[in-house]
């Protein structure tokens, strides 16, 4: 019987360690963003475009409904207070931005 050669042993040794770094390193990636988002204010250029209040209450925008704020839109995670179209950024759960959408 043949012995593998040196080659081969160092290749499988190297598959089995990138195939159980490269998990590791995709969560360790994604922890950095997470930590970095931060409150979105309304002098935010996207904010401002959007007409985003902290307060619905607040808003003077037409397109405004009664009872429509971030906490019941489709964009918002609750538990991360994080906004689809605000990426990077918390918003508060009584504000409110024309990009509005009744969550479903």
């Amino acid at each position: 019987m043949t012995e593998p050669t040196p080659s081969r042993r160092r290749f499988l040794i190297q598959a089995a360690v990138a195939a159980t770094a490269i998990p590791l390193l995709a969560r360790l990636a994604g922890q950095p963003a997470m930590a970095a988002a931060k409150n979105l204010t309304a002098d935010n250029p996207q904010a401002k475009a959007l007409g985003y209040v902290e307060n619905a209450a607040t808003t003077k925008n037409a397109a405004f409904k009664p009872g429509s704020a971030c906490a019941n839109c489709q964009f918002f995670t609750a538990a991360t207070g994080a906004c689809a179209i605000f990426p990077g950024y918390t918003v508060s759960p009584k504000g409110w931005c024309s990009a509005w959408a009744k969550k479903a």
